[in-house]
């Protein structure tokens, strides 16, 4: 690590952007647990509003979404901040614009968290080209290991 502003700034780069992503232990089962509880969630919302479903009556469902996609970012954030550069990131990061999109349009959520969920479904399930596609880089990045 170097001294003054400019070490700092390289060490702080290296932690976030590794050169090869840290490997999660676990990381494949605790991804896909947490994916589970995820859409689970996710779709009680979804579901609930055109029900009827209010704020407070969806709230453990709201909870159990953020939280459980909240974790799911953090362990791609942890394996390197890269991923927020690369197509699956891209659209997690959009799908999180449409999500705040239908807390600025209530009138309007559900189209608004039903967009974001078509965009969850078509980037988790996109050809590894264009998930892995590193728009820093401008070019497929490897994963170094599979989630």
């Amino acid at each position: 690590m170097g001294t003054g502003p400019k070490g700092s700034r390289g060490a702080l780069a290296a932690a976030l952007f590794p050169a090869e992503p840290r490997r999660f232990p676990w990381g494949r089962p605790v991804q896909i647990g947490l994916r589970t509880v995820h859409i689970a969630a996710m779709a009680m919302v979804l579901g609930g509003l055109p029900m009827g479903g209010t704020r407070d009556t969806l709230l453990p469902w709201i909870v159990a979404t953020v939280a459980s996609g909240a974790l799911l970012l953090g362990v791609d954030l942890w394996k390197s901040c890269a991923f927020l550069l690369q197509g699956a990131g891209v659209a997690v990061l959009l799908k999180l614009a449409l999500l705040g999109l239908g807390e600025l349009f209530p009138a309007v959520r559900f189209e608004w968290y039903l967009a974001a969920t078509v965009v969850a479904s078509v980037g988790s399930h996109m050809i590894g080209t264009w998930r892995h596609f590193s728009f820093l880089e401008w070019r497929v990045v490897e994963p170094r290991e599979k989630h």
